[in-house]
């Protein structure tokens, strides 16, 4: 059983910008020794390991972590694949490797230099493999290309409009300009947004995530010990990962007969269940938002309005900082603070439940972590002690 016995004690992050001028490897230990610090223990502490590990974006390894920090003995470590859809998932590994006694501090992050580093589809060759084959070779080569035929037939399901879209970003935005952290902080309007480029019809520029350098770490340890570190803990309570059925990489548009029954309706239902909770516990939401749209799925199958809903309960400001019912992102997200495949959300997640946030919800009892809707997801649920 995790529900409750583990906790994230510390936190650390690098700066984040386009070209940070040193390895992976170098921002996946600055980050992993700042959490350390903040957690009051050292390398010699942790025996776990895990991360997000993407094939052709990742260049670190356990074994040259370990030897930095000076652990003596790693005896729990792993990846979690799938891009943003694994934002949460070195949490759910690290928590459970703890609960289960395989690893006592166990470190989760994830480090990338994809603003200087480069596009991983821009490397794809004539020859496509695979379920690729039946779409890159037609335009559909990247995520934005995906998305936005999925973002399309959701305006023409439910009649969302790209101004709904673009008041995602416009409220990140806002929450971005008081977080010095932020690649983003010039406030920015709904006309802004539709004035930007448009990239893939209807997602403009503005409707897109960052393209950054840096590196996000936790610490997770038990609930009992991280009771005696130096920070406030953050308890999970629920973990998950979820795939559902006849799932393929952001193509449900393609191949399902609902584009819509995405692995994060799976995900919601199975951390729920683990916490004891439902949408009416959750106080502050962090929302994987690779693109404006994604927000709205996001509260869709989490349960905080009704499928096609979403549109007029962020137009309503329902999402906005500080008199919003659910604060959402109040970093900035991957759209305004930076895109660390979502694992800088965890960070500010944390940041609420220690009432440290730069947007600090009135209350923050309660937090929900939620990663990618449209590939293999996983969620967290942390409340304070």
């Amino acid at each position: 059983m995790i529900r409750d016995k583990t906790a994230i004690a510390g936190i650390g992050t690098t700066e984040y910008v386009r070209n940070i001028g040193r390895s992976e490897l170098h921002t996946a230990l600055e980050a992993i020794n700042e959490a350390l610090d903040d957690a009051g223990l050292s390398g010699k502490d942790v025996d776990g390991i895990f991360k997000i590990e993407t094939p052709g974006e990742d260049s670190v390894n356990e074994l040259e972590l370990a030897r930095n920090i000076g652990s003596p003995n790693l005896r729990a470590w792993g990846g979690a694949g799938y891009g943003g859809g694994g934002a949460c998932a070195p949490v759910v590994m690290a928590a459970t490797a703890v609960a289960a006694g395989t690893a006592s501090v166990a470190v989760a992050y994830r480090a990338r230099n994809r603003g200087s580093g480069g596009r991983p589809w821009a490397k794809a060759g004539a020859r496509i493999a695979g379920v690729n084959a039946f779409g890159m070779p037609y335009g559909m080569v990247s995520p934005v290309q995906e998305l936005a035929t999925l973002s399309r037939r959701y305006m023409h399901e439910f009649g969302a409009t790209s101004e709904q879209f673009a008041r995602v970003a416009v409220t990140q935005r806002d929450n971005a300009s008081r977080n010095p952290r932020a690649f983003f902080r010039d406030p920015i309007t709904v006309e802004d947004v539709l004035a930007s480029r448009m990239i893939a019809d209807p997602l403009h520029l503005l409707d897109c995530s960052l393209e950054t350098d840096g590196a996000c770490a936790v610490v997770v340890t038990t609930a009992e010990r991280a009771r005696d570190l130096k920070q406030a803990p953050a308890i999970v309570a629920g973990v998950s990962q979820g795939m559902g059925p006849r799932h393929y990489m952001m193509s449900g548009l393609v191949y399902k007969d609902d584009p819509f029954d995405m692995p994060n309706l799976y995900s919601a239902r199975d951390v729920y269940a683990m916490a004891g909770m439902g949408p009416q516990d959750i106080d502050v939401a962090e929302l994987y938002d690779v693109f404006s749209p994604m927000v709205l799925w996001q509260l869709e199958a989490y349960g905080f309005c009704k499928r096609g809903e979403a549109g007029p309960f962020v137009e309503e400001g329902r999402i906005d900082w500080p008199d919003g019912e659910l604060p959402v992102n109040t970093h900035g997200g991957s759209i305004s603070e930076a895109y660390i495949h979502g694992f800088n959300h965890i960070l500010e997640a944390v940041r609420q439940i220690r009432g440290t946030s730069t947007s600090q919800a009135k209350k923050a009892d309660v937090v929900l972590v939620a990663a990618a809707a449209v590939v293999p997801t996983s969620a967290l649920i942390l409340h304070r002690d």
